[in-house]
C-alpha cells in the first residue's frame, strides 16, 4: 500500500501538476484510510506480515471507512476523503494493481448547498479604506484588499504573485491557480492606483541590497504568508467596525457576487475565478429578495395584470 501510494502521489504531481497543498491533502487522505485497515483488519484477525495490499480492499471496507469518519468530521470532509480514495483506486485500476475501483460503488454524502458568505457592496468599500495608507504595511494591505475584491484571487494566488505578473499599465495580473494552471485576470483602476502607491514604498520592507520578486512582502523583507493576511484582514474588519466574521476567501466570494449582480456574464466570471466547472460558479448567482421580488414583478403575467387593474381603477377613480 505504501508504494502504491508513492506511485500514486508521483503521478498526481508530475503528470496531473498538482499543487503542493493538494498532494498533502491526498496522502493525508489515503494514509488515514490505511490506517483505519491496518486496525480493521487486526481486529478481524486477517492481518498479514506484509502489511495492507491495495487488492485486498473491497467496498465493505470503503463503507466502514466512511461509517467511522461520520463520526468525526462533516460531510464536506468526509466527501473530499472519498474522493482521494476513488481517484487513488482509479489509478491503480489503471496501473493494474488492482481489477476493481472498491470505491467506486460507494456513495457520497449529499451536501448542502450553502451560499458563500459574502459582503455587501458598501461594506466591501468600507473596508478597502480600513488600512492606514500613511505607512508602508498600511500601503500593503490597502493594496492586498483591492486586488482580492477587483480579481477574486484565492490568498494563495496572491502570495504567490511575483513582480512579472503584475502588468498596471495593460491592467492584468497572471495567476498561476489550481493545478499550477496560469490564467490571466483584468486589475481594476482602484486596484492598480493602490498597487502602484504599494510598489512606489515596497523597497523599504526589504534590507539593503536585497531584491526578490513577491509582489507581497512582510515586515522582515521576505515574501508575505497567506496565515499573515488572514490575520491582517481580522485586523482591519475590527478597526472599521465590521463584525461578521470574513476570510481572504470571503472578499473572492464578494467579488463574484458583486460581478453577477450587475450583470456580469457567468462564463467570463468563471474564467476570472478560474473555475474548472461552471456549476461551481452558479453558487454565487443568488439574489436579494427584494431584486427577486422586483424581478417577479416585471416579468409574472399575474402579477403585470395586477398592477395594470391598479392603475385603471386609480384613473378612472373607482375603488
Amino acid at each position: 500500500m505504501k508504494q502504491a501510494l508513492q506511485d500514486f502521489l508521483r503521478y498526481l504531481k508530475v503528470e496531473k501538476n498538482y499543487s503542493a497543498h493538494t498532494l498533502r491533502n491526498y496522502k493525508t487522505d489515503v494514509y488515514q484510510f490505511a490506517g483505519f485497515m491496518n486496525d480493521r483488519m487486526a481486529h478481524l484477525r486477517t492481518h498479514t506480515p506484509e502489511g495492507l495490499r491495495p487488492e485486498q480492499v473491497d467496498y465493505l471496507d470503503v463503507r466502514a471507512f466512511l461509517a467511522w469518519l461520520y463520526r468525526r468530521n462533516a460531510k464536506s470532509s468526509v466527501a473530499r476523503k472519498l474522493s482521494a480514495l476513488r481517484s487513488f483506486f482509479a489509478f491503480l485500476v489503471r496501473q493494474g494493481v488492482v481489477k476493481h475501483n472498491p470505491a467506486d460503488v460507494v456513495s457520497a454524502p449529499k451536501k448542502g448547498k450553502a451560499i458563500p458568505d459574502f459582503l455587501p457592496v458598501d461594506e466591501a468599500f468600507q473596508l478597502m479604506l480600513s488600512a492606514d495608507t500613511e505607512t508602508v504595511l498600511g500601503l500593503r494591505d490597502r493594496a492586498i484588499l483591492e486586488v482580492l475584491y477587483s480579481c477574486g484571487l484565492r490568498v494563495s494566488e496572491l502570495t504567490r504573485l511575483d513582480l512579472d505578473s503584475v502588468d498596471l499599465q495593460l491592467g492584468i495580473v497572471r495567476v498561476i491557480g489550481k493545478g499550477r494552471k496560469e490564467r490571466v485576470v483584468p486589475i481594476g483602476s482602484k486596484a492598480s492606483d493602490a498597487m502602484v502607491n504599494y510598489l512606489q514604498r515596497r523597497k523599504e520592507l526589504l534590507k539593503e541590497g536585497e531584491e526578490h520578486g513577491a509582489v507581497f512582502l512582510n515586515c522582515r523583507g521576505g515574501r508575505l504568508s497567506a496565515r499573515s493576511v488572514v490575520r491582517n484582514l481580522k485586523t482591519l474588519l475590527q478597526r472599521c467596525g465590521l463584525t461578521r466574521p470574513l476570510s481572504p476567501h470571503g472578499l473572492r466570494h464578494s467579488f463574484a457576487t458583486h460581478m453577477l449582480d450587475a450583470g456580469a456574464d457567468l462564463r467570463a466570471v468563471q474564467e476570472m475565478l478560474g473555475h474548472a466547472s461552471l456549476s461551481t460558479t452558479q453558487r454565487y448567482t443568488h439574489l436579494s429578495v427584494d431584486k427577486l421580488m422586483a424581478e417577479y414583478d416585471k416579468a409574472h403575467p399575474r402579477s403585470r395584470l395586477q398592477r395594470n387593474h391598479e392603475t385603471n381603477t386609480g384613473e378612472n377613480g373607482e375603488g
